[in-house]
């Protein structure tokens, strides 16, 4: 047998941030949700059962927890920095998605959020975006 592909993805993880461009949005901030869908090899991990051999997913969580925690403008930059993060952080990261949700965006509209949804791979290319 062949794992053809295998992911890890941390769903829906709620933060309370200071993104926006408004000022308000800086002092009062927003609910956010995350969810990231890491492309990791834990082929090995299925054999030896040990979280050494695979993506530490609490490692993971601090890793976004602490991305959070950085106001920016935008969540499209948000959403980046995210990704960024993860793949210098885990090595045997090959490329994560990571979708950020403002849940109320001040824009008076009815809706659910306002998302950005970035796949971020290991490439040359994209390091000189940082």
């Amino acid at each position: 047998m062949k794992i053809e592909r295998s992911t890890i993805t941390l769903r829906n993880m709620r933060f309370h941030a200071y993104h926006g461009v408004l000022p308000q949005e800086r002092i009062v901030g927003n609910d956010y949700v995350v969810t990231i869908v890491m492309d990791v090899n834990f082929g090995k991990a299925t054999l030896s059962d040990d979280v050494a051999d695979t993506l530490n997913y609490a490692e993971a969580y601090e890793v976004v927890k602490l991305t959070m925690e950085k106001p920016c403008n935008l969540i499209e930059r948000v959403a980046w920095l995210v990704g960024k993060s993860l793949l210098e952080h885990f090595e045997c990261l090959r490329s994560v998605e990571v979708s950020i949700t403002k849940v109320n965006p001040p824009m008076g509209a009815d809706c659910d959020g306002a998302e950005a949804v970035i796949k971020v791979t290991k490439d040359h290319q994209l390091r000189s975006l940082s």
